[in-house]
């Protein structure tokens, strides 16, 4: 079992004064501070998704990497598939975001992809436990909610750009390896990309990845043959 009281690269986010990823905007830094989950960004398509009584089959719920999954493959999420990823977003952010964005679709399944940027500290220095109590507590409310959760591997990353000199292999593996320990016992399942997507380094593999984090179109499709034959035994 992973040490719950280990920090992410502690020494590196001692000096993480900001909440805010690099390069955001005065907007951005507004609505922190307005609507620091940013409830509003789905809202709208929340309400018209209800409202035409659509069947949901699963939600995507994560951050940049899941946002970019609909970007760039919007090909794979057919009628029933929705993305819910907001970039730059924290385990916390999204445990906000949990009720209105994703229970309240009545969904069958959930897949949570998070942790990349608790590492990074886009809101404030983490420590595992608090990732792995959010994690646990979105999986949760889930469960609660009868929907079935998978909870995916963090991808992997040899650096994070916005963060130069920040430790990255070491808590990324920390965190999936905590996730695959885990993962049963919450009644979820583990989804791991890491086999598709890694180096034996720990960085993305080349032509996965734009900048070593986010996934190119050939990432995704590498992920999609993961999760795919999930999602057909699931039905969604």
């Amino acid at each position: 079992m992973i040490d719950r009281r280990g920090l992410f690269g502690a020494a590196a986010l001692a000096g993480v004064a900001a909440a805010l990823p690099a390069g955001a905007d005065d907007a951005g830094e507004a609505r922190l501070k307005t609507d620091w989950p940013w409830l509003g960004r789905y809202a709208a398509d929340n309400r018209r998704l209800i409202a035409s009584g659509a069947r949901t089959g699963i939600v995507f719920m994560g951050d940049s990497i899941t946002q970019g999954w609909i970007d760039k493959r919007p090909g794979f999420f057919t009628a029933g598939r929705v993305d819910r990823g907001i970039g730059g977003q924290t385990t916390p952010q999204m445990l906000c975001r949990m009720m209105a964005d994703v229970v309240a679709l009545e969904p069958k399944v959930v897949h949570l992809m998070a942790g990349t940027n608790d590492i990074a500290g886009n809101t404030g220095p983490m420590t595992v436990a608090q990732t792995q109590d959010n994690l646990v507590a979105m999986t949760q409310l889930a469960r609660a909610n009868n929907i079935r959760v998978l909870l995916a591997s963090v991808p992997p990353a040899a650096n994070f750009p916005w963060r130069p000199g920040l430790e990255t292999v070491a808590p990324i593996r920390a965190i999936n390896n905590w996730l695959a320990l885990t993962a049963p016992a919450l009644g979820a399942t583990f989804v791991d990309y890491t086999p598709v997507l890694a180096t034996a380094q720990g960085g993305m593999k080349p032509g996965l990845a734009y900048d070593g984090v986010h996934p190119t179109e050939a990432g995704y499709d590498a992920m999609a043959g993961v999760l795919e034959p999930v999602l057909k035994r699931l039905g969604v």
